[in-house]
């Protein structure tokens, strides 16, 4: 069995959450509208969705999964209504192969890569104000034995990892100490269980699990663009758009970015010179 396959089965049956538990306004469509969505934004997409349907009385249900599965699942007719993906790539390959709705393709959150480890979450606090090119002296110049990231090449996460490493310097001190997880959820799965002591996630784990990291600045790889598309193919394709122009709007791309995304204002920010620490 592939890699890929591994995914797309993993993707297919796990994490299948009905919100179809919270309380509607109104319940005029009883088939809930079925949501594939990147691992990093399941949890913020959960929160979000409970003002969505309260609004709307629209009924979700979340499918989450590693982006490459979810890109493969729906080449291969999966039932999605809508795409939100951890990467802008899949959803242009899909909106140009006929997949998507004409004009639905939008970037709904920026993701942000942090530096975590657990020796330098103890004495973050004695580091503010640092340069990450002292951090690339101090830390990160003596490379541990495992170092964690997604995979580089499937997941966008490990991708942009693996240029911030390279944009440093670092990668070749580095690339024979990886380990690397199949999506940025595994990977910080791997941090959190101490399996491995040091890594890049999403700054956005961090946030939303009240830990403290170190933001790589945006400069360092291309922007984690997170896009989302219509399923051509939906039968719900006016809930999908309600579910769209909601994530995009000035309230909920506050509360995104206050879950540790960067604005989407801010694609390629060359501004971001010093460390931020992260702390909720």
């Amino acid at each position: 069995m592939s890699l890929l396959d591994v995914n797309s089965s993993q993707a297919y049956q796990s994490n299948v959450n009905d919100s179809t538990k919270t309380k509607t306004k109104s319940d005029s469509n009883n088939k809930p509208l079925r949501i594939a969505v990147a691992s990093n934004f399941t949890p913020v997409l959960k929160v979000l969705l409970e003002d969505f349907t309260k609004q709307t009385g629209i009924k979700s249900q979340v499918i989450s999964g590693a982006s490459g599965a979810m890109f493969l699942q729906i080449k291969y007719g999966a039932p999605f209504d809508i795409f939100l993906s951890a990467d802008s790539r899949r959803p242009k390959e899909l909106e140009q192969a006929g997949y998507a709705l004409a004009g639905s393709r939008k970037t709904y959150a920026i993701g942000q890569l942090a530096l975590y480890s657990s020796s330098l979450s103890a004495n973050v606090n004695s580091i503010d104000q640092v340069s990450l090119e002292l951090l690339a002296l101090d830390p990160l110049r003596k490379p541990p034995a495992r170092f964690a990231i997604a995979n580089p090449d499937t997941a966008p996460y490990g991708k942009a990892a693996k240029e911030a490493l390279t944009h440093m310097g670092l990668w070749q001190a580095y690339e024979s100490r990886l380990v690397k997880g199949i999506n940025i959820g595994q990977t910080f799965t791997q941090l959190r269980s101490k399996a491995v002591a040091s890594g890049i996630v999403a700054n956005s784990q961090l946030v939303l699990n009240n830990l403290s990291g170190i933001i790589i600045p945006s400069n360092y790889h291309q922007a984690i663009e997170q896009q989302l598309i219509i399923i051509r193919n939906s039968k719900q394709q006016a809930a999908a758009e309600k579910l769209s122009h909601f994530l995009l709007s000035s309230e909920s791309q506050n509360r995104i970015t206050s879950y540790g995304y960067a604005h989407t204002k801010q694609v390629n920010n060359t501004d971001i010179k010093l460390i931020e620490l992260t702390a909720k």
